[in-house]
């Protein structure tokens, strides 16, 4: 699941969390600490240590930590074999590496995905975990197995805890166009991808949105990203509250988007908890991400899309049944994430979502808003629907489903 559950008494919890605020202001301005226990390094940590220590044809390898700029630059310089062998000996340093060309993520994750599939298949039969401990390993290793299938491009992995991942759907190489779907609340290696309410996870939303630009401008070469590659909160809790979680991802986003290769424009679509993320994001994006479009949001964590500090254009949906439009819009002492960004007060361009139902509904075919989507993704502007059947969200724009230029 790739957002909040569409129950209404669960509102209750953000206005309980709300009330509490000031308390978690008094808590923190009395020297309130998180305690830090020493810790094993991780899979992924372990990967960049060993990588930091390595060589390849004499030559030691850059810092991990390096500008996308530097890393690809290194990559290119090696040839395939030596690529190679970075993938095999490093996979989820390599794997996760934002300047790394894309085909070689793909290989290393790949490599990385049937590690932890060994893994989790010794913990199917290890007498020490609980029978329920062994069914959770059984649906991870099935994950990764899925995860690996053949035509499967695997941008990011991690498997500490509940998971990180991404998967490129299209050609990120020749793509004139790149769009990004961001998730909400429970999103994880689980939830990444469902069989029931498919188009509710991340992997759904993604193709069904390629799919869509694909109709919606057939000669255009597209490529969307379902990006599930931050910790994102669990249920409506403090975290789902909170800006926590959206400032680390925030970091990881803009990291991603600037290791992309090309040049071509990039959209962000951000659902739910994922519009929290992309407006904490924004002032630091690059000047590549030429949209932001959030749907079922709770805020952006901010006053008002001026205040977001991008250049980019801002869009936003809900549809007349997401219970998220009960949420506060609001902030106080750190919780709540702001104004609601499909008021007019707000500022952002605000887009029909006729025909979605629910909260995780967006991306479902044949709604207006996967159509609306699918036109800002190439391109044609002047071809979205607006809310209330005014042409209010189009002014300004130029853009036709012809030629896609804003």
């Amino acid at each position: 699941m790739t957002s909040f559950d569409d129950s209404t008494p669960q509102l209750n919890v953000w206005r309980l969390l709300l009330a509490l605020a000031v308390v978690f202001v008094m808590l923190a301005t009395t020297g309130w600490t998180a305690a830090h226990s020493h810790r094993q390094a991780t899979p992924l940590e372990a990967s960049l240590h060993k990588w930091e220590h390595g060589h390849v044809g004499g030559r030691p390898l850059p810092d991990p930590d390096s500008a996308p700029a530097r890393l690809a630059h290194f990559f290119a310089s090696l040839g395939a074999p030596q690529r190679t062998l970075l993938a095999h000996r490093y996979p989820l340093a390599v794997g996760n590496m934002n300047g790394a060309p894309a085909r070689l993520r793909y290989e290393a994750n790949r490599v990385a995905l049937g590690q932890a599939r060994r893994v989790e298949l010794g913990r199917t039969h290890d007498p020490r975990l609980s029978p329920s401990g062994q069914r959770d390993a059984g649906r991870r290793m099935d994950r990764y197995t899925s995860l690996m299938r053949d035509g499967r491009k695997i941008l990011a992995f991690d498997p500490l805890g509940s998971g990180r991942v991404a998967e490129v759907f299209g050609d990120l190489d020749t793509a004139q166009r790149v769009s990004v779907v961001v998730p909400g609340v429970d999103t994880d290696l689980l939830t990444f991808q469902r069989t029931d309410r498919t188009y509710s996870a991340p992997v759904g939303m993604a193709r069904a949105l390629h799919g869509a630009e694909r109709a919606a401008r057939p000669s255009a070469r597209t490529a969307v990203i379902a990006w599930a590659d931050y910790t994102a909160p669990s249920g409506l809790g403090m975290d789902a509250a909170t800006a926590m979680r959206a400032e680390d991802g925030a970091v990881r986003l803009n990291a991603m988007v600037r290791g992309l290769p090309g040049r071509s424009p990039v959209v962000l679509y951000c659902h739910s908890y994922g519009s929290v993320l992309c407006g904490v994001a924004a002032r630091d994006l690059p000047s590549r991400v030429t949209d932001i479009a959030v749907a079922g949001s709770p805020g952006m964590h901010a006053d008002n899309a001026s205040r977001l500090g991008t250049a980019a254009r801002v869009w936003a949906m809900r549809d007349s049944d997401d219970w998220i439009q009960d949420v506060p819009y609001l902030e106080v002492g750190g919780l709540g994430h702001g104004a609601d960004p499909v008021s007019s007060a707000f500022g952002a361009r605000v887009l029909s979502a006729a025909g979605a139902k629910g909260h995780a509904g967006y991306f479902e075919p044949g709604t207006e808003s996967l159509r609306n989507f699918a036109e800002i993704g190439v391109g044609a502007y002047r071809a979205v629907h607006c809310a209330h059947g005014n042409g209010v969200c189009r002014e300004g724009l130029s853009g036709t489903a012809q030629d896609g230029r804003a």
